[in-house]
């Protein structure tokens, strides 16, 4: 199978294009990749390092009320369109698939033009910009969230899940002794994403003492950045502070509670692995969507919301010293991620794609 693929911006969307592209290599290990991107968000120095060919368009995305700025936004869509047409002719592919982020609009859009089979994906609750202008433009749309589905024109919208969950289901689980952390407690891992929350870091460091003398043991990873202002300050003993974990899944294994953000990866993750959580969701995102992913849980009785501005030492640690100790809380939190979980959300996707190119091929 030869793919181009696009997405961009942050990990939400990255990290589904990099689980579609393992499934891909799995079941056709002899796969040509080509990943489209910009030239200056995360994902032009990742995807290189990972050893993909990686090519970087010059667009942006559009300010939300009119400003003079969205022209330059139009002249540069206008001008990665031609050249997205130009890179796709070139490569040829069997299909262009888009995984969010702005760029993937013209990319997707130039596919279309020139007669490509195309595939997109939504991992929030709440449609992005860029896959509200596609629906049109696009072959098949695969949904995180059953709820989205009537969001996009009828039939092209498939519940896939997010692509995250399979690949999380595969890591190998981590142990107490390896994180150093004591294996006769409960586990509360405390996470708001890749790069950590100066507002949420800086109210949980400041009643962090509080968790002194919990019969449970807590793991902050604070993101990188922060971690360097507060690597030195002492913490209680049943506390472990860490910059980062490379494959959190393989940790959210043996999570007894976990207190996170609610970005798409990260639930899908949290359903497919059920781990009971406490979601706190960022304020700063577009459309709320992480507030509306959270309840998308939080409905069925399968999650916990305590919302940014009402967190403090009393809410935070009152909230995980009662679910903890709730065994019939936790079990229902957790029989409710099984029923909702999509553990197969790659294999669905791969084999919408499969469809989508034989179909193409008996057309021709």
């Amino acid at each position: 199978m030869k793919v181009v693929i696009s997405a961009g911006g942050t990990g939400g969307h990255i990290y589904p294009a990099l689980a579609i592209i393992n499934k891909i290599k799995e079941e056709e290990p002899d796969s040509e990749f080509l990943y489209i991107g910009t030239t200056n968000r995360m994902e032009k120095d990742l995807i290189p390092s990972l050893g993909y060919n990686y090519i970087g368009l010059e667009v942006r995305g559009f300010k939300r009320k009119l400003t003079l700025e969205n022209i330059k936004t139009i002249t540069n869509f206008i001008g990665a369109i031609k050249e997205a047409k130009r890179i796709i002719k070139d490569f040829n592919p069997d299909i262009v698939i888009g995984c969010g982020g702005y760029v993937t609009a013209p990319v997707i859009y130039a596919a279309k033009k020139l007669g490509k089979k195309t595939f997109i994906h939504e991992q929030n609750s709440v449609v992005g910009l860029a896959n509200k202008f596609l629906a049109r433009y696009t072959d098949k749309i695969g949904v995180s969230f059953e709820s989205t589905i009537n969001d996009f024109p009828k039939g092209k919208a498939i519940l896939t899940g997010n692509p995250c969950s399979e690949k999380a289901l595969s890591i190998k689980k981590a142990t107490k002794e390896s994180l150093e952390v004591d294996k006769d407690k409960k586990l509360v891992l405390i996470v708001m994403g890749s790069l950590g929350s100066r507002t949420v870091n800086d109210k949980i460091f400041s009643f962090i003492d509080k968790f002194r003398n919990k019969n449970y043991s807590v793991i902050f990873v604070t993101g990188p950045t922060y971690y360097e202002k507060i690597k030195d300050k002492k913490v209680p003993t049943n506390v472990k502070v860490v910059p980062f974990i490379y494959e959190m899944p393989s940790v959210m294994k043996i999570t007894d509670l976990m207190v996170t953000r609610a970005g798409a990866s990260t639930m899908s993750e949290i359903t497919a692995l059920e781990v009971p959580s406490i979601f706190i969701p960022s304020p700063y995102v577009v459309n709320n969507h992480q507030y509306k992913n959270a309840m998308d849980l939080a409905n069925n009785n399968a999650g916990i919301i305590l919302e940014e501005k009402d967190l403090d030492d009393k809410t935070l640690i009152n909230l995980i010293d009662t679910t903890l100790n709730d065994k019939e809380k936790l079990s229902t939190i957790k029989k409710n991620l099984k029923n909702i979980a999509i553990k197969d959300s790659s294999t669905r996707i791969y084999n919408i794609l499969k469809e989508l190119i034989l179909n193409d091929r008996k057309f021709y």
